[in-house]
């Protein structure tokens, strides 16, 4: 017998992202990191990670001092929304 899950099927696809539940400049989780949406294109977004720089000017742009990374349309379903806001 398989012990009961305290999740059911809708509060999981709820907090599931699509891509337009994403604004530029909003700041969602993925893993373990922050990241902030730099751009949205058709079928992925681009942001880059708000942990672990060493100043916080890298984070200003564009252009940005950091690497941005592409997230696909599967990467984003990994993607929630995050209550903190991107610093201006």
């Amino acid at each position: 017998m398989l012990a009961p899950v305290s999740l059911n099927v809708w509060q999981i696809f709820e907090r599931i992202m699509r891509l337009d539940d994403f604004s530029i400049g909003d700041v969602f989780l993925c893993g373990d990191r922050r990241w902030k949406c730099t751009d949205i294109g058709t079928r992925v977004i681009v942001a880059v990670s708000m942990d672990d720089h060493e100043d916080s000017s890298w984070l200003n742009g564009p252009p940005f001092a950091v690497a941005e990374v592409v997230f696909d349309e599967f990467d984003v379903e990994a993607c929630s929304p995050c209550d903190q806001e991107a610093p201006p």
